[in-house]
């Protein structure tokens, strides 16, 4: 099930975000990096943005929270064509390849064209297995950056869509 991030739902939201970055970026970000990620911290951060941006879970079938995704206009502005931002999306690795990140880009998307946004782009780490999710779903590379993760430099690819109604009929 997928529905909008409420109060209360910031444990879960850490949780899936912190253990996702762990499998995720095992063998690629350090392991002393992972391991100093925090649940508390997320918590933290995550009960900030519950009301703010649009910010959606994904619930497995005992009501757990196994995903979420977050977006908004897009930060940098310096993408013109690309008027909105798929900030984050995280699913546990047990949550994966069942659709889930399909439909939680779709709320995004959706949310974000209701409010007069007709583009999005997402930043991802290029050696993010998850790349191809985005590529699947129709993503164009737009640009490319580095960033600083835990004192390395990694490279990051923008992957964009020019009209994001095609990924909000998705879910």
């Amino acid at each position: 099930m997928i529905r909008k991030a409420v109060q209360g739902d910031e444990e879960g939201i850490a949780k899936v975000h912190v253990d996702s970055w762990r499998s995720t970026y095992k063998g690629i970000v350090s392991d002393e990096y992972l391991e100093q990620l925090s649940y508390e911290e997320r918590a933290n951060m995550w009960k900030r943005a519950i009301g703010g941006n649009p910010l959606y879970v994904a619930e497995n079938a005992d009501d757990q929270i196994v995903g979420f995704a977050t977006g908004g206009k897009e930060r940098s502005g310096n993408y013109a064509g690309y008027a909105g931002e798929l900030y984050a999306i995280y699913l546990l690795k047990e949550a994966q390849g069942k659709g889930l990140g399909a439909l939680l880009t779709a709320a995004i998307a959706k949310e974000l064209g209701q409010m007069g946004i007709p583009s999005m782009l997402v930043w991802v780490l290029d050696e993010n297995p998850s790349k191809a999710f985005y590529e699947r779903l129709g993503g164009q590379v737009v640009d490319e950056t580095t960033v600083p993760i835990g004192g390395e430099a990694f490279l990051e690819i923008a992957l964009g869509w020019k009209d994001i109604s095609v990924l909000s009929r998705k879910g």
